[in-house]
């Protein structure tokens, strides 16, 4: 079940129904059970791997927090690590590891097949292994202790606003929730149905409205010069953005009306002046994950500098493969690395650099140069992100200086694509400046408290264009989230 479809639009008002109706003790089980009807309706044998999880690191946690013998809870803990990722492995990362096993076997000239499995990715399945991962981590540490009501840890695992796409909850804030008594609440329920609005508006009018000029782009990127495909990498910025803030727009304000206080997941990160920063911004429920239990374990910034580039390097490896079993994911995540690196290298040279030539005297050149620089760095490597092979990668970073002289004499308007498509075009760019005026309002004001101290009249007109827009851009049936897939 997607967010923006039909069947979304009747089944949260029944939940949020039958939840301020339902009695408090039976509110966790009604959760609980909506929570596994809305990931069956993506495929419904596939909930087995999540109450296999579920069990598994439930067990597991009770027997650590049961023991205080060390054997014991290292056991305890490394049956739920390898049961977690194990499954994670079968179903995401099998395939991977089997053709590039095979590639390899055969430059080498061995052969030998590699076992294939022909299965369909689980849904949101990176997503809950780390939240179980997180969980049983932490009651090893002695952070939190073991929850032992089943029907509460389990909704824990598979609470449905941010089961499939996050944010990544830690068990610390989250499982606590679940004891609550929640009121129904005017203020609240509508400041999370504002949320809701808004996160759609990112997906189904910027983000779905984007894809429709990078898809055919990225599609066949050999049909198309420089100036389509620098376009092309620049929208698809903007569409992955509200596509997935849109998706945590829209968890973060469901659970919201639940009275359920989800984490932020992304803060402007296109605002960002470094990559250090911008990794602060994105995704922050994931990069907090790695930061908290790989990077910091192997050492962080306590080490010396050649094992801490190792670590960084470990870390962005890992990120780029938990965001897809395709190489182009790692180098992704490999260029994030590298970005991270040569900043702390050349951090020195380049405060002289501002010192020598006075642009350190002026702050918003400065601050607009970063923030410049840190959004192409982070362009250049959306192209791994977003090609489907690394051919089509190198193709499009090969071609992106070609064609530019076209456009200045406006010929060949079929290769330069962006002109060929006027409308669309404009409305993207559109599009993008109401983003970012938004976006520019978020930095300086809670925008829906001051939204709720305009006029009525002023609001509700807001509400009413946000919605026509959804309905004119959406479809009844929804486009998939782009997270869905990792």
């Amino acid at each position: 079940m997607l967010f923006n479809s039909r069947d979304f639009l009747i089944f949260f008002p029944i939940v949020v129904f039958l939840f301020f109706t339902v009695k408090q003790r039976h509110r966790n089980i009604l959760l609980l059970a909506a929570s596994y009807y809305f990931y069956m309706c993506w495929k419904p044998a596939y909930i087995v791997l999540i109450i296999t999880s579920t069990l598994i690191n439930y067990f597991c946690s009770l027997r650590m927090s049961e023991t205080e013998n060390i054997s014991y809870r290292k056991l305890y803990l490394t049956l739920s690590i390898v049961s977690s990722l194990g499954i994670l492995f079968v179903f995401k990362y099998l395939n991977f590891f089997a053709w590039t096993t095979k590639y390899f076997l055969g430059y080498s000239q061995i052969e030998r097949a590699a076992p294939l499995l022909n299965v369909l990715l689980p849904v949101g399945i990176s997503f809950y292994t780390f939240q179980t991962l997180s969980y049983t981590i932490d009651v090893y540490r002695g952070e939190t202790h073991a929850e032992k009501r089943l029907i509460n840890f389990a909704l824990y695992v598979s609470f449905f606003p941010q089961l499939v796409a996050g944010p990544i909850e830690r068990s610390t804030r989250l499982l606590p929730q679940f004891d609550n008594e929640v009121k129904f609440d005017y203020h609240r329920v509508t400041d999370g149905l504002k949320l809701m609005l808004w996160g759609m508006f990112k997906k189904v009018v910027i983000a779905d409205t984007l894809a429709k000029l990078v898809n055919p782009v990225y599609g066949n990127p050999a049909n198309y010069e420089g100036p389509a495909l620098t376009a092309a990498t620049i929208f698809f910025a903007f569409q992955i953005y509200c596509d997935f803030s849109g998706y945590s727009d829209i968890a973060i304000g469901a659970a919201e009306v639940l009275g359920i206080e989800l984490m932020q997941n992304f803060d402007r990160p296109y605002s960002s002046k470094s990559i250090r920063e911008f990794w602060r911004r994105w995704h922050i429920s994931l990069s907090t994950w790695f930061r908290d239990y790989l990077y910091i374990p192997l050492g962080g910034n306590r080490v010396s500098k050649f094992r801490n580039y190792i670590n960084l390097t470990t870390v962005f490896f890992l990120c780029g493969l938990w965001h897809g079993a395709n190489w182009t994911f790692v180098i992704w995540g490999l260029l994030h690395g590298s970005y991270m690196i040569i900043s702390r290298i050349t951090e020195t040279q380049r405060a002289k650099i501002a010192q020598i030539t006075g642009i350190d005297k002026v702050p918003i050149v400065q601050n607009a140069l970063k923030v410049s620089i840190t959004f192409g760095l982070t362009c250049f490597a959306w192209i791994f992100f977003r090609a489907q092979t690394l051919t089509d990668a190198w193709y499009i970073i090969g071609h992106i200086p070609s064609g530019w002289d076209q456009l200045l004499r406006l010929e060949n308007l079929n290769n330069l694509y962006i002109l060929n498509t006027p409308v669309a075009f404009f409305v993207s760019i559109m599009l993008i400046m109401i983003l970012e005026t938004a976006q520019f309002m978020q930095g300086r004001c809670n925008v829906r408290e001051m939204l709720q101290n305009r006029p009525i009249w002023l609001r509700w007109s807001l509400y009413y264009i946000a919605v026509i827009c959804i309905l004119l851009f959406g479809s009844p049936e929804g486009q998939d989230f782009i997270y869905f897939q990792f």
